[in-house]
């Protein structure tokens, strides 16, 4: 099963769900504002990603914490608390495969993804 994880109103997760879409891929779409996002879907993720590559430091969420906030994720443990309490925080979307996560979205990246 294919879950892309996101918000609906972010251009990159649009473009994700477009072609996923247009490629005839069976997907279901996780909105983590509405639906939430648990502990347990962010530390599978982190089997597969680098939380430094899930924490979105270039967003508006990130930039609008508190100097310490932004100190204090130093870790996994500390990213996945900010994670759960800004799932907004979380760079877009996440991609999880059967045997795989995958963060972001660009065209030739997820050609490669599902023509393994």
């Amino acid at each position: 099963m294919i879950t892309l994880y996101g918000i609906p109103n972010c251009d990159t997760v649009k473009k994700a769900r477009t072609w996923l879409a247009d490629q005839q891929h069976d997907f279901a779409f996780h909105d983590f504002k509405k639906q939430g996002l648990d502990a347990a879907t962010v530390q599978h993720w982190l089997a597969h990603l680098d939380w430094e590559l899930l924490v979105n430091r270039k967003g508006t969420t990130w930039r609008g914490l508190p100097d310490e906030r932004k100190a204090a994720v130093t870790d996994a443990a500390s990213a996945t608390a900010l994670m759960l309490e800004f799932p907004s925080v979380i760079k877009r979307p996440v991609l999880q495969t059967a045997g795989a996560c995958h963060v972001g979205f660009k065209p030739d990246q997820y050609s490669q993804i599902f023509d393994k």
